[in-house]
């Protein structure tokens, strides 16, 4: 094999080395999983209207997100059981982010607690949580995220029950033997028991709250100082919602279309809940990012951000930290790329004008402007 040269080559890699079970666990969406393919498809149906003739000698990708400076638009999705990718998991994804002066988000369901994740140095962190039907848990694990200096709450909000899975209904899946869900260790929650169908799908179902509401959101800002984003939100209804309800930014999201098949792709809703927010509350996006092409088009559309999950765990199992490393660079490469190509040197220059989507009214050209 030669040199990887993008982010799509470490999930054939992943493939080759992981167990069947890990592999189809962390590669796997919904049902027919329509989404999952429609996520990365619907990419293409944007295209560029770049701009030419313009000094792109400097360019800067910095950006900030909730108050918190970060190299570039390009942040960590919460991916759970990291350890099933590769030894060190959570702890080479905190150093790989760390080294590249973006934010990483813990899950939940990682195998490694918030404590030995913040052990491994400096670093912007959130934390992604899932509500459990004890909320005593739930204020205890937000209480220790913001101990171990985590910046902010994912609120995961479209998994009142999880999605149907066939892959790990097929494979029976469970967390190997050897490794727990580090955050519940100590709870009696941190074991997943071998089930009929899928371990985890009757671990959800027993533990986590399907009576979650926006009340619930409230209650998490009584119990926390923490900025939360809410995660899992396709529609410009729920936008005004969680702008209302206090939210402090939106993840477009469909749970890498993990959920409910037949949702659009995130890059689809994108433009509905970025207008929908106003402007008052950042939004992100989250599902198909796999090339800088991607990161420009999302921004295009309003997005403050993007984030990416299955690159971080594919790239993790073929190399640990470096793979991932690699996978930051080579997206932020790309990225600078695609600005420079476009005529943009900083974000605030990326526009609307700078892309054309499918579903655009043709538009007339404008009168060029005077030299």
């Amino acid at each position: 094999m030669g040199e990887i040269t993008n982010v799509m080559e470490y999930e054939e890699i992943a493939k080759q080395k992981l167990p069947k079970m890990v592999f189809d666990y962390y590669a796997s969406g919904a049902e027919d999983q329509w989404t999952l393919a429609e996520n990365r498809n619907a990419f293409s149906r944007i295209l560029f209207r770049p701009r030419i003739l313009i000094d792109v000698s400097k360019i800067d990708l910095s950006t900030t997100v909730l108050g918190f400076k970060i190299s570039m638009p390009i942040m960590i999705a919460p991916t759970a059981m990291q350890k099933m990718a590769h030894p060190e998991g959570e702890y080479a994804t905190a150093r790989a982010a760390s080294a590249a002066g973006t934010i990483m988000t813990l899950s939940s369901w990682a195998t490694s607690s918030v404590e030995e994740v913040a052990s491994t140095g400096p670093g912007i962190r959130f934390f992604q949580l899932y509500v459990y039907k004890d909320r005593n848990v739930v204020a205890q694990l937000v209480r220790r995220a913001e101990r171990a200096g985590f910046k902010a709450i994912a609120l995961t909000v479209d998994t009142p029950r999880l999605g149907r899975r066939e892959a790990d209904i097929k494979n029976r899946f469970t967390l190997p033997p050897f490794l727990t869900l580090k955050n519940f260790e100590g709870l009696d929650l941190g074991k997943m028991d071998e089930a009929n169908d899928s371990g985890l799908a009757s671990y959800v179902a027993g533990q986590i709250d399907r009576s979650l509401s926006w009340k619930d959101v409230q209650w998490l800002q009584t119990i926390t100082s923490l900025p939360i984003l809410v995660k899992g939100v396709l529609t410009a209804e729920d936008a005004r919602i969680a702008v209302q309800a206090g939210a402090a930014g939106i993840i477009v999201s469909n749970h890498g279309a993990r959920q409910l098949d037949y949702v659009p792709a995130t890059i689809m809703a994108l433009e509905e809940v970025v207008k929908a927010a106003q402007g008052r509350i950042p939004v992100f996006l989250d599902g198909g990012v796999r090339r800088g092409t991607d990161v420009f088009k999302a921004l295009a559309l309003g997005a403050s951000g993007v984030f990416i999950g299955r690159p971080v765990v594919f790239s993790l199992a073929a190399e640990g930290e470096a793979g991932i490393k690699k996978v930051l660079q080579m997206l932020r490469d790309e990225f600078e790329l695609t600005m420079a190509l476009s005529g943009c040197r900083s974000l605030k220059e990326i526009t609307r004008n700078h892309i054309v989507a499918d579903w655009d009214a043709p538009q007339a050209a404008l009168p060029a402007p005077r030299l």
